[in-house]
């Protein structure tokens, strides 16, 4: 896939549908707490720009933190987008919640200390803590790239 494919997701009832165009074909895995609770799994996300809602009053929006915000349905509740607040062009889409998911990798596991031990992927990939989450999310900041 190329990085400036725009490609289509929704909701499981179908009021939410939105267009977005992945910045890699690629996704991740978080296993905080936050977004495990929030996805009722593993929250596994894909970055995105240029996300197009159709109708967004469909769209509900809970501020999770002080800087981020976790968008889903509001009449599935199917957990959809989670955004930065103060930079609302970062979006990490669900990635089951797109029409077609076959040429994604899967590329890294963040939170991992956060993980239940129940469980576990297959496979060898990047594994960070929350400590290197936030020290990589930190300098991204200062030095203004994502």
């Amino acid at each position: 896939m190329a990085t400036s494919t725009r490609l289509s997701g929704g909701c499981l009832c179908g009021a939410v549908r939105y267009t977005a165009t992945p910045t890699k074909p690629e996704m991740d895995v978080c296993h905080c707490g936050m977004c495990r609770r929030w996805s009722g799994g593993v929250f596994m996300a894909v970055s995105c720009t240029d996300v197009a809602v159709e109708d967004a009053t469909q769209l509900g929006s809970y501020i999770s933190s002080d800087w981020a915000k976790r968008q889903f349905c509001r009449n599935c509740g199917t957990s959809l987008f989670w955004r930065l607040r103060d930079k609302e062009d970062h979006v990490a889409v669900a990635f089951q919640s797109f029409d077609e998911t076959s040429s994604f990798t899967f590329v890294e596991e963040i939170f991992i200390d956060e993980k239940p031990p129940l469980y576990a992927f297959a496979g060898e990939r990047p594994r960070l803590t929350g400590a290197e989450v936030m020290a990589r999310f930190e300098a991204q900041q200062e030095s203004g790239h994502e």
